[in-house]
Order: C-alpha cells, then sequence, then structure tokens
C-alpha cells in the first residue's frame, strides 16, 4: 500500500507536514489504569487553563484554524477534531476511555494541540491518498453522522474517503481486534521537519509501550510525496 500527499495540498500550503506511523503486530485492549490516569489529569488541567484561556489561543489550535481557511472551509462550522476536544474539556464534558489505541490518540492530539487520526490498515483497499476534497465527498463518521467534506483535507482509499483532521468514519475504525494500523499526525506546518520526525518517533514508540509490536514512521511533506507500508 503507497500512502501519497497530493499536490494540491502542497500548492496551498508548502509546509504542510503529515506524520505516518505503521504500527504492526499490537494489541489493543481496554486502556492500563497509567493510560486513564494520565488522561483524566490532562483534562482536569486543561479545564483550568481554559478557564483563563479560549480555545483559539492556543498555537496548534490557531495554527489549524488558518490552515483550515486557507483550504476553503470554515473552522467556525467544521472544526478540527483537537478544537472540538478542546470545547468539550471546556465545558468538563471529558472524555471517557474507549480502549488503549483511541485513547493514546485522543492524549497525544490534545497534548500537542494537533489533529490525529488512527485506522484499522485490514479495513483499508489499496492506496490512500491525502487531498481536497470536493463538495461531492461525505462518509458516515465517528459522530454517528453522515459528514461532508468539503474543502477539508481528507484521506481516501479505493473505495472512498476514510479520514480527515475533522472527523474519521465508522469503515476503518480501530477495534479491539486491530492488530495492524496506521496513526497519520497532522503537524503544524511551521514545525520542522527534525522537529516533525522526533515528535512522530516519540508517539510511536510510547504506542508500542502499551501495545507491543512495532512502528515505523515517516513524514510526508513537499520532498517526499509518497510512502510504501
Amino acid at each position: 500500500m503507497i500512502v501519497k500527499l497530493d499536490d494540491s495540498l502542497l500548492q496551498i500550503e508548502p509546509t504542510i507536514k503529515i506524520g505516518i506511523i505503521h504500527y504492526t503486530k499490537i494489541i489493543v485492549s481496554s486502556s492500563p489504569q497509567m493510560l486513564k490516569g494520565r488522561l483524566q489529569l490532562f483534562q482536569e488541567q486543561l479545564f483550568f487553563e481554559l478557564e483563563e484561556k479560549s480555545v483559539t489561543e492556543f498555537e496548534g489550535i490557531k495554527e489549524w484554524r488558518v490552515l483550515w481557511k486557507k483550504l476553503g472551509a470554515d473552522p467556525n462550522r467544521y472544526r478540527p477534531s483537537v478544537e472540538a476536544l478542546y470545547r468539550r474539556i471546556a465545558k468538563q464534558n471529558y472524555i471517557t476511555p474507549m480502549h488503549s489505541a483511541v485513547d493514546l490518540n485522543n492524549f497525544f492530539s490534545m497534548r500537542y494541540e494537533i489533529p490525529m487520526g488512527i485506522y484499522d490498515l485490514e479495513k483499508i483497499q489499496g492506496d490512500v491518498t491525502i487531498s481536497l476534497c470536493s463538495e461531492e465527498t461525505k462518509y458516515e463518521g465517528l459522530n454517528g453522522r453522515e459528514n461532508k467534506l468539503q474543502h477539508i483535507l481528507t484521506l481516501e482509499d479505493k473505495v472512498g474517503p476514510f479520514g480527515s483532521p475533522f472527523v474519521d468514519s465508522i469503515r476503518t475504525a480501530v477495534t479491539e481486534d486491530t492488530s495492524n494500523a496506521f496513526q497519520i499526525v497532522f503537524l503544524r506546518p511551521s514545525t520542522d521537519l527534525e522537529d516533525s520526525r522526533k515528535l512522530v518517533e516519540s508517539m510511536g514508540a510510547m504506542f508500542t509501550q502499551i501495545h507491543g509490536g512495532d512502528a515505523l514512521s515517516t513524514i510526508l511533506n513537499d520532498d517526499n510525496k509518497e510512502w510504501r507500508i
């Protein structure tokens, strides 16, 4: 399987960077108490910070809102997923644990102020293209709705679109039966390449500490537009 970054995105934002982590032989289960505790503590600390600071003042969220507008979408109507998480926490509507892969994915997203996605590799058919979507692009999302993705960065395989920094689809969701997965890190465009690599590698290391298995990673950018998994 090849994952390719489409030129349409690079023409709008030449500094865009997408981290990819490929996991094999992982075991997904109920989150260990350490992860549950860390997730809860982070949300509680963030809630108090949000009493003094608005969601859109956080640098990562601010940067993704700017990119959202560049791509042609309205961040006040279709918010980047990390912003949606922060707004939930501001209302003390904390995220409850689901399973280890999703919980850690959410922790990474909140901790680094960036959208994240994780997908079951066995549910993806053919190559994957990361591109800007049209008015017709839509799928049934994890939010329980049919989501239209016009002007939103989207991942698409042979069957159709399945992921984005807005909301992911039900079709490719990771479950406790997943053993091979890949994680998409929607990095801040301002983060330089070396720091991006270090961040993605550290995420892969922490993920395999909890789930076992192996992790390989790369950064898609203007100089590295595709990667074979």
